[in-house]
């Protein structure tokens, strides 16, 4: 069953923009990550999963 996400938001730094990457948080803890653009197509985490990403790139392990 798939999860049901509420509460969509993007970053502050968006602004007004409509092409976006958006969470949100399911009930369970799971994190949805989407397109603005394309709402219906929703990536799924694990809260360790997202925990280690976000981690990731506080600690910057994707700096180019």
């Amino acid at each position: 069953m798939p999860h049901r996400f509420t509460d969509w938001r993007k970053s502050t730094r968006s602004g007004s923009a409509d092409n976006c990457v958006e969470i949100a948080v399911a009930d369970d803890g799971v994190v949805g990550v989407r397109d603005s653009k394309n709402p219906n197509a929703i990536l799924e985490f694990a809260p360790t999963e997202w925990a280690a990403f976000t981690g990731g790139v506080r600690d910057g392990e994707f700096d180019l």
